[in-house]
């Protein structure tokens, strides 16, 4: 049902055609530290976000329902890149972030795996590369 309406939109296998000469980014564009609000429900959110996320992935999801939206690893790095990068920049401290871990309801290694992720002194390129370590 949805591909003939997906066909006629897309024309083709990728849109690396489509450009839009009213965007200019630059490298320092890519580096500059966002502007704006952060919370601590966005810091609450992203912690459960990416602590359940983890919590499935563990036991074999690659995809979960979380708070009536379908998740997966794409959006638990974005929650735990923020966190990382909240702390980094002085937002939230450690302890904040330890302290709404302990509510989430999850198992033990999903939190300390996403804490020591979410705290490390340097960002790992991707949260499920060292959670590898930790299937069966």
């Amino acid at each position: 049902m949805a591909r003939e309406v997906f066909d006629a939109h897309m024309k083709g296998p990728n849109q690396l055609g489509v450009k839009r000469d009213d965007v200019h980014v630059t490298a320092e564009d890519l580096l500059r530290v966002p502007q704006g609000t952060r919370t601590e429900a966005g810091l609450r959110h992203n912690i459960r976000v990416g602590v359940q996320y983890l919590e499935s992935w563990l036991r074999g999801a690659g995809c979960v329902p979380l708070y009536d939206l379908m998740e997966d690893a794409a959006t638990a790095e974005i929650s735990r890149s923020q966190v990382w990068q909240w702390v980094k920049t002085g937002h939230f401290t450690r302890d904040e972030v330890h302290a709404e871990a302990a509510q989430v309801e999850a198992g033990d290694e999903a939190k300390e795996l996403f804490l020591g992720l979410a705290l490390a002194e340097e960002l790992e390129d991707f949260l499920t590369l060292p959670a590898y370590t930790h299937l069966e």
